[in-house]
């Protein structure tokens, strides 16, 4: 049996410095998650973070600091490893594209609007260690 290499992924939980973090509907899995996609070829886990969020929600970021990583299994079932960054909006605004049909922003109340528990688990933990970016540390 041939083990299947490790997809890398990185992504942003983005921050409007007001204490709402912005999630993005996909309609082709109709889900509801944070904005994240492969590095490309040489390409570091912030240089793809920061690519994907403005790629799937038009807005330019800046990272702020590492908040956590996921692993799980791909749709085309491959072992898939996705580091997310920390970021706050420096610039742009939505539009809607080929992968990403609506952006909602949504406070800490609101975690149950992520399709999956590992996005939850994720966003929590951030929130609880104090890594999300807030109106304070955003200068």
């Amino acid at each position: 049996m041939t083990r299947r290499r490790t997809v890398e992924a990185a992504g942003g939980i983005v921050a409007d410095g007001t204490g709402r973090i912005a999630i993005v509907h996909r309609p082709r899995y109709d889900d509801w998650t944070l904005p994240k996609g492969h590095l490309e070829h040489d390409e570091t886990h912030e240089d793809a973070a920061l690519r994907e969020v403005d790629e799937e929600t038009g807005l330019r970021c800046r990272i702020i600091g590492a908040a956590g990583s996921t692993k799980y299994i791909d749709d085309k079932d491959r072992p898939k490893h996705v580091r997310y960054f920390s970021m706050t909006v420096v610039g742009g605004h939505f539009r809607e594209n080929d992968e990403v049909d609506e952006l909602r922003w949504i406070g800490r109340d609101d975690l149950d609007e992520l399709s999956y528990s590992d996005d939850i688990e994720l966003v929590r933990t951030a929130w609880d260690r104090g890594v999300i970016a807030d109106g304070q540390r955003d200068e």
